[in-house]
């Protein structure tokens, strides 16, 4: 099987996550500057076989798009034109806030936890895990 890549898009900052080959398992890597995210991409599709990109999709509490839309979707559209492969949105509802839990369970101290690159990291994480655990389920 070939692996998954979630990414945590933000303007300044893409959280990047991958799963393993046998699509179980999240793992964060890293963070890169939006204007890299193409860059780092293509050089990680170029060494590692993709099935798919996953990108989350902000939504508010009653189900409509995020005012951060606006910016995600001209981002979607090129990942389209660039890879050859299925991009798709997936809900990120709560995922900063499900981050920040984590990093307070993990016994980050609280200057650890105001790194917003790894907050972006692990939302991308949680992203591509509750994706796959959906996908299982179906």
């Amino acid at each position: 099987m070939a692996r998954i890549i979630s990414i945590d898009y933000g303007r300044k900052r893409v959280g990047i996550a991958v799963s393993d080959p046998l699509q179980i398992i999240a793992g964060g890597l890293g963070t890169v500057l939006s204007k890299d995210i193409f860059t780092y991409l293509t050089d990680y599709c170029k060494k590692e076989d993709v099935e798919r990109i996953v990108v989350g999709y902000p939504k508010q509490m009653n189900n409509t798009e995020s005012e951060s839309m606006r910016y995600i979707r001209p981002f979607v559209k090129s990942l389209e034109r660039v890879f050859s492969i299925p991009i798709e949105m997936y809900d990120e509802r709560f995922t900063s806030k499900i981050a920040f839990q984590t990093m307070i369970a993990a016994g980050l101290k609280k200057k650890a936890r105001r790194n917003k690159a790894l907050v972006d990291e692990i939302s991308a994480t949680i992203i591509l895990q509750s994706y796959m655990e959906s996908k299982n389920k179906k």
